[in-house]
């Protein structure tokens, strides 16, 4: 049995599917970049019947990706496979994926149909696939719920129809290690033509053991593993790239099964995916959280100084996180601002870096020296920034006091238009929220608002993330600045304009 592993990548597509991220064209298509440089296998980067927009997502990766997989999901109908077959063809090296349910949980309350039905729904939809695309993939969903029996026959079908991966997903987070490595097992034990396609895995967290059941499946036989960064992904996620890439390098005395990823480019992927879609890591994250490489204990600082593998058991520069020596001030120039800013792994476009010029050039004005983190802040402000869209050009706010209440005056252009709107509020930010919500006639309402300086010290740049709920869609923005109420409104601004795209 092969002894490396391929990575799926679905941040995009299962990732995107998480409750406020609203990704657009230019942000997916900078992540699918980052992925390939990472060196996913393959990138999910999307589900083109769902909507206009991400079909032309899909597309522009395709046709900008050319090493990695790109693969396309697609349910087991025509319509969403010629959709999917549509977005993808442009890749060098296409995928589509195509899946329906086999739990007869799903087959009763959701597709209403029989087992016989879903079977030759199965067996047509591959063939469809198969018939524009050499690269196949079939899953059947909740498949830890569904009957072996049934599972083994509807697995027949789709490798007789020429899927060349089966992946077995856990779609509800229900199965334990034992339990899943068991139906792996059984996979490979039961069903015609096993060996002559990969076993792949899709496990979801709501038990906490996403990571734990794709590693027993690995252990099992399975060669593909479907996760996402961060753990991104519906409820409470999927299983975590960066924790199943780094268990089988740290552990491969114990596993010896290898994956094509490069590990140093892992702390950069999270960091721009968290930036992107407005989800911040958690400080104790495994691998990727601040807190990570960080030791409190006497003890333990004691140890790593003399030692660091007394308490380390990876070095922290094997994922990325290295000390960076970038500091940039206000006489720096242009050129210096994008050699770094490639330093950091970040490739603006003419525009964009002039954008990005002119906003280092006034936080520069504001703080006397610019770390990479805060560098590569101000670069993911116009990675995430799309054309016609609402700038915050000036602004004005007044703390008030006895006589008055707290008041903003902000203006916004867009492509020659231009508004000012004065609000009052609760406090400073309040007000300038709302003459923003005023000056764009948007009714929004804030679900959650955090804010987190990117580096130590009083004037550390302060990054605020918001949530919005804007008719029946959640959305989150970011906004970065030396001054809480401009972050707070570019944030909010930021959330505004993924609507009125």
């Amino acid at each position: 049995m092969a002894d490396r592993v391929q990575i799926f990548d679905t941040t995009l597509r299962d990732g995107e599917q998480s409750p406020g991220i609203s990704l657009g064209v230019r942000e997916k298509l900078e992540i699918a970049e980052q992925l390939q440089r990472l060196g996913v296998d393959i990138i999910e980067a999307g589900f083109p019947a769902t909507s206009q927009g991400d079909f032309e997502a899909v597309g522009q990766i395709a046709s900008r990706i050319d090493k990695s997989i790109v693969c396309a999901l697609a349910r087991a109908r025509t319509d969403d496979i010629d959709r999917a077959w549509d977005a993808v063809k442009d890749a060098a090296r296409p995928r589509i994926h195509t899946f329906i349910s086999t739990s007869d949980i799903h087959l009763e309350h959701q597709l209403h149909k029989t087992r016989e039905q879903v079977l030759e729904m199965a067996r047509a939809g591959v063939a469809k696939a198969r018939g524009y695309c050499d690269d196949v993939e079939f899953s059947p969903m909740d498949a830890t719920r569904s009957e072996p029996a049934y599972l083994y026959q509807v697995l027949e079908a789709a490798i007789e129809e020429g899927a060349g991966v089966l992946n077995i997903p856990d779609t509800v987070g229900y199965s334990i290690p034992d339990e899943f490595s068991g139906l792996i097992a059984g996979i490979r034990e039961n069903v015609r033509g096993i060996d002559s396609v990969i076993i792949s895995v899709h496990c979801h967290n709501d038990l906490g053991l996403a990571v734990a059941n794709s590693l027993a499946a690995v252990e099992a036989g399975a060669r593909q593993v479907e996760c996402a960064v961060n753990g991104l992904g519906e409820r409470a996620g999927n299983a975590s790239l960066e924790e199943i890439v780094m268990t089988l390098k740290v552990r491969h005395d114990l596993l010896g099964i290898s994956t094509g990823i490069n590990s140093t480019e892992i702390s950069r992927t999270s960091r721009l995916v968290s930036l992107l879609t407005g989800y911040p890591v958690q400080p104790n994250k495994a691998i990727v959280g601040k807190n990570a490489f960080a030791h409190e204990s006497g003890i333990h600082q004691d140890g790593v100084l003399k030692e660091r593998t007394t308490y380390e058991i990876m070095d922290a520069a094997s994922v990325g996180l290295v000390e960076s020596d970038i500091v940039l001030g206000k006489h720096s120039g242009r050129h210096a601002l994008k050699d770094q800013l490639e330093r950091l792994g970040y490739f603006l476009g003419e525009e964009e870096l002039n954008q990005a010029f002119a906003r280092f050039k006034e936080l520069a004005d504001k703080k006397s020296s610019l770390s990479g983190e805060d560098i590569e802040a101000i670069a993911l402000e116009y990675i995430r920034t799309e054309g016609q869209e609402w700038k915050l050009t000036a602004y004005e706010v007044h703390s008030g006091g006895k006589e008055a209440p707290p008041s903003a005056t902000i203006t916004l252009e867009r492509e020659g238009e231009r508004i000012t709107e004065r609000a009052i509020g609760d406090g400073m930010v309040d007000a300038a929220c709302k003459a923003i919500r005023s000056a764009l006639k948007i009714d929004a309402k804030l679900f959650a608002f955090t804010v987190e300086a990117i580096t130590e010290g009083l004037d550390s740049l302060g990054d605020v993330t918001v949530q919005l709920d804007i008719g029946d869609r959640r959305v989150v923005g970011r906004g970065v600045s030396t001054d809480i109420v401009e972050a707070s409104a570019r944030a909010y601004l930021n959330a505004v304009n993924k609507v009125l795209r």
